[in-house]
């Protein structure tokens, strides 16, 4: 009987990946899915029940113990580091090789291998951004400046590719039955490829959006929707650091002139809303037992498998243990024997946009000043399932790639735009976590960030000697006021970035006097930093709620800080009902089920909780206002950006009679009020539809938190409707599908206290129990307590394996 429901979900998802709206190439030979030796029936049993005591690796110099505990999270205790990335490459295969693949499959533009003609698009788009160029180069500068990494790297795509060739049919994960192909061997270059496919997930940019908002607002109009600086700044480096260095002079070139086309071509894909991350640490002047606290939840796409494999990795000189991200070495965010740290998106603008100038169709030269420069061609062979190879040429300038031109998405001869980008430029983001693996101290933690490049990301940071400290860490450009902002000329020498700004002048704190630092994907600075700094994407309130409660807690626990994770309390909903509840006035005439709305809004204790009928209320009034004000920036045929929810109810508040607030698309003026009152009519219009449709509108019923599995198609291998609160803007950011993909918080004492927990499991295997074990403690805010294991510890042992070297 207990195979039974798998069968169902494992027929289903058959079902829907080859008979539902969006094919996904020919289906597999249905009798060897059936086999019962061979086909899926080999994953209705979990990894306990394949437990092996001995297994026997070539390349190993000793033998390597892994204890699994309960939740299968193995503690990896080898002799040296090479050993020890051997083994973690073969042990996260064994549980994520499917994953693995899938994802840099996607990151080199393969998609189109497995399920054909219908990722082509996708495919040719992400060849053109250059993840693969990126990552080539990332092999060469290892080549030429970091041979250990670069063995390191090899030991791990060793240990992944002696567990492929000990896989039998029989053992194969389940989605590689589904889609009908098989794995190939990992190499080095694939675990770069990984870390420049995170990179593309957590960059964004606006160029082209800004580009045409520029044309069509003018500058003072442009400026006062999409200010730099929204009013309520409260930045990652606290407000009143004094830079202690002197900057790098530069300024704005006079009379430039920016290209002034009719941009309508298709923006790159963008990170998702959502997307985002908290990080922070308060010092043990703070704390209740004098010692510091740093927790850490990135906010990312909610998937199965998770995007997370945690891991306990020990040498005889360091033990750390976190989460992994399967396919590279060592532990992403985690903590060790005498430091923590944790990490958030920093979303800085990092790639900017030239338009090109060919000399003729040939494409061989551009201009570039007052001469003509040679480009290099690029040919992309794209292979698709069932069909002849594609071959896509793309253009490279000394900028970057030409991702747009005539033969992709440019409706025009002359649309060439070329993308410049710092993955274009060989780095070793792998470092960066190798040392802080081993760090034991602030000067260690800096010295690993120094090797970072993309994406730019804010490290928080803790030790046991009491130390916290933040720093804003990538390669950053060194910009005139706006350069980045808008499409630039590449064919004007001064539109070229000049330099980068220095590492040690990157904004960074160490101890300040509030006691803590904290991120939260906001402004990481004042207008005091001497830099430009720009991006449109900077979050408004988690970061102001964070701030404000670790302002005012004292005597902090490592249970407040789990509190404060997550929270739920919707200062964006604080901020702005009761500006719509003033706009909107005492309506003269309600219907019932309106009056009912309105007074289980005003009625509402402002916070998220699964429970509460509020937040659907105000989610829903929220949008359609906000989408009636931004109407005409809606329709308009060309891409933009619409302005935020912050500045959208600042202009609310302050401005109600603004001509912001008038259609032009319309006879009449419009001010703010008319279009909460129109927003009031369309939420409760749609709000009755659903209570008829569905019944409940309580917030989880309504948001239904669904963690999907990475292939949209198996919904039957997804976790839908998972009861739990929270949502965008707050601190516990669980919207429809995005949320806290990992929640760990660490205190730094003289026995080191962690606890975390990712909404999934440490297993690929949908028809194992270990798949999305973790939910339900996700979801409703527990954790597994995380402590680091010693190799013959009496603690619970699922089992254990010894990896032995041949004789």
């Amino acid at each position: 009987m207990k195979y039974i429901g798998f069968i169902f979900v494992f027929l289903l998802t058959l079902a829907l990946g080859y008979f539902g709206s969006i094919p996904l190439g020919p289906a597999p030979p249905i009798v060897p899915l059936l086999d019962p030796n061979h086909g899926f029936w080999q994953q209705t049993k979990s990894e306990d029940d394949f437990a092996e005591e001995e297994i026997t690796l070539e390349n190993l110099t000793s033998p390597v113990k892994v204890t699994y505990d309960e939740n299968l999270i193995p503690h990896v205790f080898a002799k040296n580091e090479e050993d020890l990335y051997r083994i973690q490459g073969y042990v996260t295969a064994q549980h994520r090789l499917w994953q693995m693949e899938f994802q840099t499959m996607a990151a080199a533009g393969r998609i189109s291998e497995i399920v054909g003609p219908i990722a082509l698009d996708l495919d040719r788009m992400t060849r053109r951004k250059g993840l693969g160029y990126g990552a080539e180069l990332g092999i060469n500068f290892l080549q030429e400046k970091d041979p250990e990494t670069l063995r390191f790297l090899e030991a791990y795509a060793d240990g992944v590719n002696q567990y492929i060739d000990q896989l039998s049919d029989a053992r194969l994960p389940v989605e590689y039955k589904i889609l009908n192909y098989k794995p190939e061997h990992w190499t080095a270059y694939k675990s770069l490829l990984l870390l420049k496919y995170m990179s593309d997930m957590l960059v964004g940019d606006k160029d082209l959006e800004f580009s045409n908002l520029r044309k069509i607002l003018g500058e003072e109009l442009l400026n006062k929707l999409y200010p730099d600086f929204p009013i309520d700044n409260d930045p990652i480096i606290e407000a009143d650091h004094v830079w202690d260095f002197q900057p790098i002079p530069i300024s704005k070139p006079d009379s430039l002139n920016y290209p002034n086309d009719e941009l309508v071509i298709e923006p790159l894909p963008q990170p998702e809303e959502g997307t985002g991350s908290n990080n922070w640490a308060v010092s043990g002047s703070k704390t209740k037992s004098g010692n510091p606290i740093l927790a850490n939840d990135p906010h990312l796409s909610l998937n199965l498998p998770s995007l997370w494999y945690s891991m306990q990795l020990s040498t005889p000189e360091y033990s750390v243990k976190g989460a992994t991200l399967p396919g590279a070495l060592g532990v992403i965010s985690g903590f060790n024997e005498n430091v923590a740290w944790g990490v958030t998106n920093a979303t800085k603008d990092a790639r900017d946009w030239y338009k090109i100038t060919f000399q003729d169709n040939s494409r061989s030269t551009y201009k570039y000043g007052d001469e003509w420069r040679k480009t290099e061609f690029r040919v992309e062979e794209i292979k698709v399932k069932g069909e002849e190879t594609f071959l896509d040429t793309v253009v490279y300038t000394h900028y970057g790639p030409v991702v747009y031109d005539r033969t992709f998405r440019g409706e025009r001869q002359d649309a060439n735009f070329a993308l410049k980008w710092t993955v274009h430029e060989g780095s070793n983001e792998q470092r960066t976590f190798l040392m802080l693996n081993r760090s034991k101290n602030h000067n260690d933690y800096n010295a690993a960030l120094d090797n970072f490049t993309a994406p730019a990301q804010n490290f928080a940071f803790a030790s046991k000697s009491g130390d916290v400290a933040m720093r804003v860490q990538g390669k950053f450009a060194l910009k005139w006021p706006e350069q980045g902002k808008f499409f630039m000329d590449g064919a004007d020498p001064r539109m070229e970035w000049q330099q980068y700004i220095p590492n040690d002048q990157n904004p960074s704190t160490l101890n300040p006097e509030r006691g803590f630092v904290s991120s939260a994907n906001q402004h990481p600075v004042a207008q005091s930093y001497p830099y430009y700094v720009f991006d449109n994407s900077y979050e408004h309130y988690r970061n102001r709620r964070l701030n404000n409660r670790l302002r005012e807690m004292n005597n902090i626990t490592v249970e407040d800080m789990q509190a404060l994770q997550f929270d739920d309390y919707y200062l964006h909903a604080a901020e702005a009902l009761p500006v719509m509840l003033g706009l909107l006035g005492e309506p003269s005439e309600l219907s019932d089920i309106a009056a009912k709305f309105l007074e289980e809004v005003k009625g509402w204790d402002l916070y998220a909780d699964p429970n509460q009928k509020g937040p659907t209320i105000f989610y829903l009034w929220w949008n359609e206002t906000y989408n009636q004000i931004w109407k005409d920036l809606s329709n308009l045929e060309v891409p933009v950006v619409r302005p935020n929810n912050y500045q959208t109810t600042l202009l609310m508040k302050t401005e109600p009679e603004s001509s912001v607030f008038d259609l032009k698309s319309t006879s009449v003026t419009e001010n703010a009020s008319d279009h909460v009152k129109k927003g009031f009519e369309e939420m409760v219009e749609k709000l009755e539809k659903w209570t008829e449709d569905e019944g409940d509108y309580s917030w989880a019923n309504y948001k239904r938190t669904t963690i999907q599995h990475l292939v949209p198609q198996f919904k039957s291998f997804s976790v839908a409707n998972v009861y739990t609160g929270g949502g965008r803007g707050m601190l516990n950011a669980t919207s429809e599908r995005h949320g806290a993909s990992w929640r760990m918080v660490v205190e730094l004492g003289e026995e080191i206290k962690a606890y975390g927990v990712y909404p999934g499991g440490q297993s690929g295997n949908p028809g194992s129990k270990y798949y999305s074990n973790f939910i339900p403690l996700w979801a409703n805010g527990k954790y597994l307590d995380f402590a680091l294991r010693k190799e013959d510890q009496d603690l619970p042992v699922l089992f254990n394996t010894t990896f032995n070297p041949v004789k």
